[in-house]
């Protein structure tokens, strides 16, 4: 599958991923969406996006629970180039 024919908001989880460069936490994925990280409850459909990401390849889910882009355009192996991804200004996503 073509990172293009995923709707717009996965789209835009994998550049946050992708665009950080690292390891990322749920939270700080939830800070660049917007969502009240306050709350548990807010963050646990992201988890679950970002799992499903994982497990089709698209991320990586290390064992502390964080996320990484699989390769820096964040599509699964042997795939295309990146198009109509939303990037995340520099800056946004602070790795702790």
């Amino acid at each position: 599958m073509d990172q293009d024919a995923l709707p717009p908001e996965c789209q835009r989880i994998l550049a946050i991923v992708c665009d950080v460069g690292g390891a990322v936490t749920v939270k700080q994925v939830g800070e660049v969406l917007g969502l009240d990280v306050a709350v548990r409850g807010k963050l646990e459909p992201l988890r679950g996006k970002l799992s499903k990401r994982a497990g089709r390849g698209w991320l990586r889910k290390l064992p502390d629970g964080r996320f990484t882009a699989r390769l820096c355009s964040a599509r699964p192996p042997l795939r295309g180039t990146t198009r109509g991804v939303t990037a995340v200004p520099p800056g946004a996503v602070e790795i702790v």
